[in-house]
């Protein structure tokens, strides 16, 4: 005998089992109702009995329906545990995860990810383009690259954009220097000291700039550095103050910098994940792009 069902209709019978209406069920298997009462009208046909008993107002499982329930459960247990086992086996075989990664964001976000990953699937290889955003999304547009990391405003119709967390501009002075010693330091305060910072072709040069002048608030910069790093190094030498991503700082007490946040406006730039949208990452890909979600949501360190 034929059993003429599949794992949606399976899937369809659970969702209205556990959520007793038909609305509710459709919505969170993001089907439209009349679609899901097919999909139980087909199980109930290939089965031969009612399933739930319908009035206008409420739905209840009939008597087949609530001992199929945990036979149906354990059957989509055991197919999604398949499932898994073959992408592990495809993961354990090797493959080839490519990004496109601020070189800020490259050195915040991924290291704690990919030695994780790296334990649990030692075949799977990186490549990791610490690119500036403009290159970055070009990158990922492209497909050289499955996924990127990069600041919000891919204005581009073919590319969609997660937001993972805020990184605020600070202030980088030598600990000597007189801003140091400020508990609050303005934006206001900053044009009599010489100011450093990166150059009109970065991405974080143009969204400073546009905060800024929204906020009436006009600055002029003594230097002007390709790499966050070479500002810094600058600062260290008693050449200026720098303004940069919180990211780009020294992490914990560094001997000779100190960071401050910046107020009145506060600016802050937004990093998150870039894809193509509607396209599919490969197994490797998918499984890193989600590890490093978890890891974000459970409180994202340099560790």
């Amino acid at each position: 005998m034929h059993i003429n069902c599949d794992t949606l209709d399976l899937r369809s019978f659970i969702a209205v089992m556990e959520l007793g209406n038909f609305h509710r069920a459709a919505e969170a298997l993001n089907v439209s109702q009349p679609a899901l009462s097919r999909r139980i009208q087909k199980l109930e046909e290939t089965i031969g009995a009612q399933l739930f008993e319908r009035t206008t107002r409420s739905v209840a499982p009939t008597a087949v329906g609530r001992e199929m329930l945990p036979l149906v459960r354990r059957l989509l247990d055991e197919f999604d545990q398949s499932l898994f086992s073959f992408r592990d086996v495809g993961l354990r075989r090797g493959g080839l995860v490519t990004i496109a990664c601020l070189p800020t964001a490259a050195f915040y976000f991924l290291p704690a990810v990919i030695r994780r990953f790296a334990a649990e699937f030692p075949q799977i290889r990186f490549r990791i383009m610490d690119l500036s955003a403009n290159d970055g999304l070009t990158a990922v547009s492209r497909g050289e690259v499955e996924f990127g990391i990069n600041l919000m405003g891919a204005s581009s119709a073919d590319l969609e954009f997660t937001p993972l967390v805020e990184d605020p501009f600070v202030l980088a002075a030598r600990r000597d220097h007189p801003l140091a010693a400020q508990s609050v330091v303005r934006w206001t305060d900053l044009p009599p000291h010489r100011l450093i910072t990166v150059s009109r072709s970065s991405g974080n040069r143009t969204l400073l700039d546009a905060a800024l002048a929204k906020a009436d608030v006009q600055l002029s910069f003594t230097y002007e550095t390709t790499h966050l790093s070479t500002s810094l190094g600058l600062v260290e030498a008693g050449l200026g103050v720098s303004v940069l991503p919180r990211m780009a700082t020294p992490q914990g007490d560094h001997p000779i910098i100190s960071v401050q946040p910046l107020q009145d406006p506060e600016v802050s730039r937004t990093i998150g994940i870039v894809r193509r949208r509607g396209a599919s990452l490969a197994p490797a890909a998918q499984h890193f792009l989600d590890m490093l979600m978890l890891h974000w949501k459970q409180g994202l360190t340099r560790s």
